[in-house]
């Protein structure tokens, strides 16, 4: 039986100066309705982790946070003890290396901006994954998809890749449908353009078909 699960959500911005930052287009839909399917099978823990959102279920263990670097310490303060974690946050790659204090002013036709790596949450999740753990992984991809998704659910050692497809037909961030596929070890599963609601009912369908198989339920 499923007792804590682990959720991140929205994205995550990273401060230029007072007024600007770093983000991308994550609204925090996909990540609510996996919440409020998680409350709907009765997990009695659910930690919900959300970056600027205005998607936030009610009756989790709410914690806000907006940068990569605080989803990270939220994240590790709960993942030991989590059976399962999902991390639907769209996390920032990269940061500034330098934050200005003063708003930067227009000076000039080009402005050069230093860049650095944030941490990559979900591979140091895999690293220290249990063996009873379910890790669940998303990524957003616009060409050759399916050896990007294989290649990363290998390397992140994860049990579950939810799958996007970018493109006109399917821009999956801001909608209220998606069409997305389900990566495992076995195999690739299409799930075709659906309310996210009924995805995450899908999703959390196939996770528990894994934790069954590591004897969690």
């Amino acid at each position: 039986m499923l007792s804590k699960v682990l959720i991140t959500s929205g994205p995550t911005i990273e401060p230029i100066d007072p007024v600007r930052f770093l983000s991308n287009r994550s609204s925090g839909k996909t990540g609510y309705f996996l919440a409020l399917e998680a409350k709907a099978r009765q997990i009695p823990t659910i930690v919900f982790v959300s970056g600027p959102s205005g998607f936030l279920p009610d009756g989790v263990d709410l914690i806000r946070v907006e940068t990569t670097q605080e989803m990270r310490r939220a994240v590790r303060q709960h993942a030991r003890s989590a059976d399962v974690i999902v991390m639907a946050a769209a996390v920032s790659d990269y940061r500034s290396v330098r934050y200005y204090p003063e708003k930067i002013k227009k000076d000039g036709e080009r402005m050069d901006l230093e860049l650095i790596k944030n941490p990559d949450i979900l591979r140091e999740l895999g690293e220290a994954k249990g063996p009873r753990q379910v890790l669940v992984g998303f990524a957003a991809e616009t060409e050759d998809i399916f050896v990007h998704a294989q290649e990363k659910l290998h390397r992140k050692n994860l049990d579950l890749l939810v799958l996007n497809e970018i493109s006109t037909e399917n821009p999956a961030f801001g909608t209220d449908q998606n069409q997305v596929y389900l990566v495992t070890a076995t195999g690739i599963r299409k799930l075709e353009r659906m309310e996210k609601a009924r995805i995450a009912a899908l999703v959390w369908d196939e996770i528990a078909t894994i934790a069954q198989a590591k004897g969690l339920s």
